[in-house]
């Protein structure tokens, strides 16, 4: 072997050790390998090579870690087999095998993600990709010469995958600014004293010059402007910009909250943007002509239609999710089938033990007051508290319900889409929770602002279903079940960072989510 060829050889050897002639498989990608792609003719490397390469090098366009696909030694491999006199054959068989293994790899988890969202307790049943052929896919972008498409392909195509990527681009162009190279001073003491600090227009703060650089780079405040003597116009209205961005309370008060998302560096929200664009790989945002999707970062339910590749949203409310800390909305996707009106509640075994027995062995008369009654095995109804009563809905031998009415737990309506971990949603006598800057109290079911409004959506192919018919149906008293037409699929995504009107918008990790992610991702072996 001629010492060139070697030196090639040793470049490109050294991408996949022991294991060169196979990748390293993610958790959807082992689909078999191509048929054997001669990226050097003659030697040589061709046009396509250098697009490969090329593409290879720009995985962290999307969001990939181009070492993942050993992009640099073969960016010196394709560069050092271009220079003096062809290869010989077994060489750049060699690369060429090299070659079509990376892109291979690249087109397959730019397509179904490097990590199983089941390894996160994401449990999507329709998991987006249908009948994506990488392999196929790589044998027809060869065959045209256009390499480019095929990572087109591959990619999530909706626009929210698109904008993400354009804005992941505008956030790394900003490098590491020198705005936040420090932290945000402390804030001013609230009087009267014992008051959470926070800033308000009119006060003086030592960190004025620099909020000013921070909001003018993210695009919230005229690049002009100077910074005031007091916090006031127009950082005032620039910070309610911000605010309104990351899920905060747009008030122009700088809180804790606001201070802490502040100080988010350009660099973190980077990889915020990356780990969202890993999701969108494994989420199944289109299943049908209509879609209702809950982004629980987000605190947010969309009712969207979908024609080809274009989404529209019809409706839009704000929700209420699970507990952070012990009762999370858990992540799936399931096909609504029903609607109940004037539902009863029946209280779930958990939390009947936790909550609901205690505080009748305590107060017997909390039974009459909320509406409760025993449901005996048989289906008897009864209404008196006893001890007996009590163990036996302890033992599983009884339950307690809610009737339909005004205090009842679920409002005046019930969208039931069939789940293992009996999770739907409903309409709540607690309204005033839904101005609350961060919205996770319930059990684990979702509660939704606007029940009228979603169920017009639900039920817009059922005509005869009217507002006024709704209406009357939720308020009637008297509990009914409605089966849909059509059964509409609904998705509980998870998603901390998004594209809004053009401009980007990031959320608290509230499960915890995106650290488990991270993490998985950082911890991932690839050979």
């Amino acid at each position: 072997m001629k010492r060139r060829d070697l030196i090639v050889r040793t470049l490109a050897g050294g991408l996949l050790g022991a294991n060169l002639g196979r990748p390293t498989l993610s958790w959807a990608a082992d689909a078999p390998a191509p048929a054997a792609l001669d990226w050097l003719p003659g030697g040589r490397p061709g046009a396509l090579a250098r697009q490969a390469v090329a593409l290879l090098a720009d995985a962290a366009s999307q969001g990939l870690n181009p070492q993942d696909y050993q992009a640099q030694p073969l960016v010196q491999a394709v560069a050092q087999a271009a220079q003096g006199q062809p290869l010989q054959a077994e060489a750049a068989a060699l690369l060429s095998q090299r070659l079509s293994t990376q892109i291979l790899r690249y087109l397959r988890e730019l397509h179904w993600g490097r990590i199983s969202p089941r390894q996160l307790q994401q449990n999507y049943d329709g998991l987006r990709g249908g009948s994506f052929d990488a392999a196929v896919v790589l044998q027809q972008a060869f065959a045209t010469g256009r390499l480019a498409e095929a990572a087109q392909a591959a990619a999530p195509r909706t626009a929210l995958y698109g904008a993400l990527k354009e804005t992941l681009a505008a956030y790394r162009a900003m490098g590491a600014p020198a705005a936040w190279q420090q932290p945000l001073p402390p804030l001013p003491a609230s009087r009267p004293k014992g008051r959470p600090p926070k800033l308000e227009a009119g006060q003086a703060w030592p960190g004025l010059d620099l909020l000013r650089q921070r909001l003018q780079l993210l695009g919230d405040l005229d690049p002009q402007a100077a910074t005031p003597a007091l916090y006031q116009s127009p950082l005032v209205e620039a910070v309610q910009t911000f605010q309104q961005r990351h899920g905060l309370n747009d008030d122009g008060v700088i809180g804790a909250g606001t201070l802490a998302a502040l100080n988010v560096s350009p660099a973190e929200r980077v990889r915020q943007i990356e780990l969202t664009m890993e999701r969108l790989r494994w989420t199944p945002i289109a299943q049908g002509p209509r879609m209702i999707a809950i982004n629980l970062p987000e605190f947010v339910l969309r009712g969207y239609e979908v024609h080809g590749d274009e989404i529209t949203v019809k409706t839009e409310m704000k929700v209420i999710v699970g507990k952070a800390l012990n009762t999370r909305t858990p992540i799936f996707d399931e096909d609504m089938r029903f609607i109940e009106f004037s539902p009863y509640w029946n209280i779930p075994p958990s939390i009947a033990r936790k909550e609901t027995v205690p505080k009748l062995r305590k107060d017997p008369g909390y039974l009459d007051r909320e509406g409760m009654e025993f449901v005996a095995g048989d289906g008897r109804v009864l209404r008196a508290v006893s001890s007996a009563n009590l163990d036996a809905v302890l033992a599983g031998q009884m339950r307690i319900r809610q009737r339909p009415g005004p205090e009842n737990a679920l409002g005046d309506i019930k969208f039931v889409f069939p789940n293992n971990d009996n999770i739907y949603l409903h309409h709540t006598p607690a309204t005033q929770l839904f101005e609350k800057e961060r919205r996770d109290f319930s059990h684990g079911c979702i509660r939704v602002e606007k029940p009228v409004e979603l169920a017009r959506f639900v039920l817009q192919d059922m005509p005869e279903w009217t507002e006024e018919r709704i209406v009357a149906a939720m308020t009637k008293g008297e509990s009914s079940t409605l089966k849909l037409a059509h059964p509409i699929p609904v998705l509980i995504a998870y998603g901390t960072a998004l594209v809004k009107h053009g401009r980007p918008y990031f959320f608290a990790d509230l499960y915890g989510q995106d650290k488990l992610l991270d993490a998985a991702l950082r911890a991932r072996k690839v050979s």
